[in-house]
């Protein structure tokens, strides 16, 4: 179970009103770091928890841009300092990553870019 209460509060004024757009917008982000993984490589962070004390993170971190690995894991930075619809500085700022044990894929990041893609499109349509 993940807080998403920080997506529907008024702290980060949005275009959006739902908690379905709302995380519609999480994802475009995500598929934006994602995407500039391909044929590249390096490491992005994507938040999906945004509690009081810490925050849950994805690392997906590639060598070559063709093979990803994509790890759940922990920060300290606490839920009410990442803006999730701008949290690209925050995750430039994670650097006690704690891993979750067997939590993890490799996966290409063009696969996962569609997986997050089909996801944001169906959650963009829910409207509520």
């Amino acid at each position: 179970m993940c807080d998403s209460s920080y997506l529907s509060i008024d702290l980060y004024p949005t275009d959006t009103e739902d908690l379905g757009g709302a995380l519609a917008r999480l994802l475009e982000q995500w598929s934006t770091q994602v995407d500039g993984l391909r044929g590249v490589g390096g490491t992005a962070f994507l938040p999906y928890d945004f509690s009081d004390q810490c925050t849950a993170w994805l690392r997906v971190s590639s060598a070559d841009g063709r093979a990803a690995e994509v790890q759940a894991g922990w920060s300290g930075i606490p839920g009410w300092d990442v803006n999730p619809f701008d949290y690209v500085p925050e995750a430039r700022d994670v650097s006690d990553f704690k891993p979750l044990p067997e939590a993890r894929i490799t996966c290409p990041p063009s696969d996962l870019a569609a997986r997050i893609n089909a996801n944001r499109i169906a959650l963009a349509g829910t409207g509520d």
